[in-house]
């Protein structure tokens, strides 16, 4: 493990810094596209420029800046990164990197995520996971991660379905 860098705090985007619609009836513009047989995960990852900041998120990522550096975990496909970056840079985060899935990474997030985290962690020390998944946090815990549950008033069942069988947020 590398001794030069502070230690990482990783914080995930839809549900935990963004609201994807999980938190308030009025931002769920992007949560219809997860319903029925068919899901719309293009139109579900485009609209997500348009999610508002979650307060406790911002709070959560503007404290842990103060004694690591920050990265963002995330579901989103490699093919969001300009939006996504650029949605970050406009709510005036903290600079950090963002570890994503590649395009045809399929996987439940709890699997894809996980994943991330142990290369990470063998790269460096991973002080805190923040998400919003309870998949993911039960995966990560038992892996030896320290996480943080960001919680959520509700979980649209449409989402939690697709989180469930699918895991791409």
């Amino acid at each position: 493990m590398r001794s030069d860098h502070r230690p990482l705090a990783l914080f995930d985007l839809d549900g935990t810094l963004a609201d994807s619609g999980q938190r308030t009836a009025d931002s769920g513009q992007r949560q219809h596209c997860l319903e029925g047989r068919r899901r719309d995960w293009n139109g579900f990852f485009s609209a997500a420029v348009d999610d508002p900041p979650l307060p406790e998120g911002v709070r959560l990522v503007l404290s842990g800046a103060a004694e690591c550096e920050v990265g963002r975990l995330t579901g989103r496909p490699e093919r969001c990164r300009r939006d996504t970056l650029a949605r970050l840079v406009e709510q005036g985060l903290p600079e950090g990197r963002l570890y994503m899935r590649s395009d045809d990474d399929r996987r439940p997030a709890r699997h894809a995520e996980l994943e991330m985290l142990h290369r990470l962690g063998r790269e460096r020390e991973v002080r805190m996971l923040v998400d919003d998944d309870e998949l993911v946090c039960d995966a990560a815990e038992p892996a030896g991660f320290a996480v943080v549950r960001a919680r959520r008033a509700q979980v649209p069942p449409a989402l939690k379905d697709a989180q469930g069988r699918e895991g791409r947020t």
